[in-house]
């Protein structure tokens, strides 16, 4: 937990040139527009104001960059597939969540946000397709469990996860009861601990 602890804002990007020094590691979070983004990143860290929350899906218009530590970043990437936003805008989203993707060597894994009551839908589909260009890790969070009962949730899980035909790895998440959150932590740890290793205490 004292990792995720530390997190501290670094900053937006709207074009890929203002992304930081492409070195260490990070773990970018995905997902479509309300889909509890947000809400599991600051659950994550155990703060309430690290991600905006909004009521309005596709608020989050840029990349979002948070440090862990010298060597860790987590990043909030926008959420995608809302109607509403105008054409412009969603192309804006595609084009600099396609560019983050395929330029970011320090990229140590993908957190895929799905809201448990909807399921993988088209648009995780896409970017799941263009992920495995970069055999990047990708760890998928179906959230708000809490709103369906026990087997319901158990059965969204299964369908998930064989629909990902092991590409992925599966769990459930509420960001209400906090159930999930310990097997979030461990997923996101592992991505960057593979990636580079946390520094020494002393150093």
């Amino acid at each position: 937990m004292s990792q995720f602890s530390q997190a501290s804002f670094v900053l937006s990007a709207w074009q890929p040139h203002q992304f930081p020094p492409d070195q260490g590691a990070e773990v970018a979070f995905a997902g479509r527009s309300n889909a509890g983004k947000s809400s599991a990143l600051n659950a994550l860290v155990a703060r309430k104001d690290l991600a905006r929350t909004s009521k309005t899906p596709g608020r989050t218009q840029l990349i979002n960059f948070f440090a862990l530590s010298a060597a860790w970043r987590l990043v909030d990437l926008p959420g995608y597939g809302y109607a509403k936003v105008p054409q412009r805008m969603q192309e804006h989203w595609r084009e600099l969540l396609t560019g983050y993707v395929r330029s970011r060597t320090s990229l140590a894994g993908v957190v895929i946000i799905v809201d448990a009551r909807r399921g993988f839908s088209d648009h995780d589909q896409q970017l799941l397709e263009m992920l495995s260009a970069t055999a990047v890790p990708v760890h998928v969070v179906l959230t708000k469990a809490d709103k369906l009962n026990r087997g319901e949730a158990a059965q969204t899980a299964r369908r998930v996860t064989t629909q990902l035909t092991e590409r992925a790895s599966v769990q459930l998440f509420s960001a209400v009861d906090g159930s999930g959150l310990d097997e979030l932590r461990r997923a996101v740890l592992g991505m960057l601990n593979r990636a580079v290793p946390p520094l020494p205490k002393n150093s």
